[in-house]
């Protein structure tokens, strides 16, 4: 029903077209990826909004439109249905998009599912290895949001603060996904609600001062639905139902402990999967130099939310400048990640079946979680990008093999011509598993990939791209191969 409503109301759009409305857009792209790995090449995969694969040879088509018009006294409203459909991907026909958007000035509300990044962190989409709580790692989460999307300058501080945020319910849509790819005996998830909300503050007027400070703070929780186990004949058994009602949607905006109508763990901890980032940013403008450096500080439930165990050892630290204008490079990237600490190994709050008042916490477990399985969509990673998701499990378990990991990533782009585009890719990750289940030893990764892109200007409406990747490592192994892509847009 939610989805037939949406096709008849972003059916207008596409007739509004026809009669040859200025303010519509339609685009088809197609991609084709090959490689001789048991995977394709990762950054192929990740960071495409789930438009990427796994499978070493994978196909899309995608075909959308989008409509939007500016009315009076600052209000603005939009729509868009995007659809695709493959081969050797998750699906073979999905609704990438289906969206309308209402604003008002710096006010906006989204319904639907949507190309967008819920960070309030701003970095580089085209080389950044991604965000830490939730990036642009899977298919859009289909929710209901309002949101200042862009930095909204308070003028009665001399526009020297400026603030921005969302807040959004909505509801994973991958149940019967989860319920196809796990393996007999194991755990998996349905009907789980999402929400999202972050606050992001920027000090600075850089017309005055060439020197900004960003800071803020952005959460997210999976609540509600049930946890299922797939048995041995194909057909399932509910193992728990948590609660659905209206005091559970509350409890997820205001991070509280679980009633006693929840398991003993969500009555210790905050209710639900609970999870989200610090984020810091610092800016400095030189002439046509730009140069940025950000922490996205990591954190689970309480732990490590706060110094109270001394310890801000996880999360993301980013450096990007953005060169003058030149023929060759435009920006250079630098990220270093790190999930291995978790507040140490040990977890002291249950001693010998007992509840206990020692304030020790530790084993987090990024990205898993003992009732939802894992912080993913479709088998991808909704954090950072570099920790693999269950889409790479073997063993078709619904969890994160690996979220002790360090890595290295590089990125660089240019732009030659007002035709040619490139850039470069570039991660090295050491994995440990996990504190309850760690490797032998370490694991090594690499993954690589040089894209260039085309956009003739006698062919003003079309783009062309190809690529290669290279993966070389133990963890999730060896592949090279490339893809090719070729993308038609227009707009009225």
């Amino acid at each position: 029903m939610y989805y037939r409503f949406l096709f008849v109301l972003l059916g207008i759009p596409i007739t509004l077209f026809g009669q040859g409305a200025s303010n519509v857009s339609v685009k088809v792209d197609t991609e084709v990826s090959f490689s001789s790995g048991d995977y394709a090449p990762y950054w192929f995969s990740n960071n495409k909004f789930g438009l990427g694969s796994t499978s070493s040879d994978n196909f899309y088509l995608r075909a959308g439109a989008a409509w939007n018009r500016h009315l009076n006294n600052g209000w603005k409203i939009s729509a868009g249905l995007d659809l695709a459909g493959g081969a050797g991907t998750v699906s073979n026909f999905w609704v990438q998009q289906a969206y309308l958007d209402v604003s008002w000035r710096m006010l906006g509300l989204s319904i639907g599912s949507k190309e967008r990044i819920s960070s309030p962190l701003e970095k580089n989409s085209d080389l950044t290895s991604g965000w830490m709580t939730e990036g642009m790692n899977t298919r859009p989460i289909p929710q209901v949001r309002v949101e200042i999307r862009d930095f909204y300058s308070l003028p009665f501080t001399g526009h020297w603060l400026a603030l921005k945020g969302h807040l959004a319910y909505g509801a994973f849509l991958d149940g019967k996904w989860q319920e196809d790819f796990a393996a007999p005996g194991t755990l998996y998830g349905r009907d789980i609600k999402y929400h999202s909300k972050a606050l992001m503050f920027r000090l600075g007027n850089k017309e005055k001062l060439p020197l900004e400070f960003e800071f803020g703070l952005h959460m997210a929780t999976q609540f509600c639905g049930d946890q299922m186990r797939k048995l041995a004949d194909g057909s399932s058994e509910l193992v728990l139902d948590m609660p659905d009602g209206f005091r559970n949607y509350i409890n997820a905006f205001f991070p509280t402990t679980g009633g006693s109508d929840t398991p003993a763990g969500e009555q210790l901890n905050v209710e639900g999967n609970m999870l989200g980032s610090w984020n810091f940013a610092l800016n400095y403008y030189h002439k046509d130099w730009k140069f940025r450096l950000y922490l996205d500080h990591y954190f689970e439930d309480h732990s490590q939310m706060f110094l109270q165990y001394g310890r801000w050892k996880d999360g993301q630290i980013g450096f990007d400048i953005t060169f003058p204008k030149n023929r060759w490079v435009s920006s250079l990237l630098w990220e270093g990640i790190s999930t291995k600490d978790q507040t140490g190994p040990l977890l002291y709050e249950i001693f010998a079946g007992v509840f206990t008042d020692l304030p020790f916490y530790g084993n987090d477990n990024y990205f898993n979680h003992y009732i939802y399985n894992a912080w993913q969509y479709y088998g991808q990673g909704i954090g950072s990008p570099l920790l693999p998701g269950p889409a790479y499990n073997k063993n078709h378990s619904i969890t994160f093999r690996s979220n002790r990991m360090k890595a290295h990533h590089f990125g660089l782009q240019g732009e030659p011509t007002r035709e040619w585009s490139w850039r470069l890719l570039a991660s090295f990750a050491c994995h440990w598993g996990t504190y309850n289940f760690p490797f032998d030893e370490v694991k090594h990764q690499f993954s690589g990939m040089a894209e260039v892109r085309f956009s003739p200007l006698k062919l003003k409406h079309w783009s062309f791209k190809a690529a290669l990747g290279v993966d070389n490592g133990d963890y999730i192994g060896n592949s090279v191969g490339g893809t090719v892509g070729v993308q038609f847009r227009i707009k009225r």
